[in-house]
């Protein structure tokens, strides 16, 4: 199905209004004049956690300690990340280590 070229039109703006929304609206709900609410504060401080915990069991959902490599690459790359972020504390060069070590371990190792 083609979308013609005013539809086009209209879904980029709707996406951008969206967009705008979402940036602009904590400002508007919460000016800087005033005091941030509790629950606010208590959601800013576990939500990132439980963010990434979600992510961490999202993306070891499928591997299989029974089948060849026995999750070795995973355990491996999660065993870096933890290394890296416990001595040098800085999130994206855990992640970005993880990763490549990861990609690196399938395409060359295993």
């Amino acid at each position: 199905m083609n979308m013609s070229d005013i539809q086009v039109m209209y879904l980029i703006l709707i996406m951008a209004a969206g967009t705008m929304l979402t940036r602009f609206l904590p400002f508007l709900l919460f000016p800087g004049h005033r005091k941030t609410p509790r629950f606010v504060l208590y959601l800013g401080r576990v939500l990132p956690p439980a963010v990434i915990g979600l992510l961490v069991i999202y993306s070891l959902k499928d591997i299989s300690f029974m089948r060849s490599p026995h999750a070795l690459p995973e355990m491996l790359a999660i065993s870096l990340i933890i290394v890296l972020q416990l001595w040098k504390k800085n999130a994206l060069l855990s992640i970005a280590a993880g990763t490549a070590s990861y990609m690196l371990l399938l395409q060359l190792v295993f």
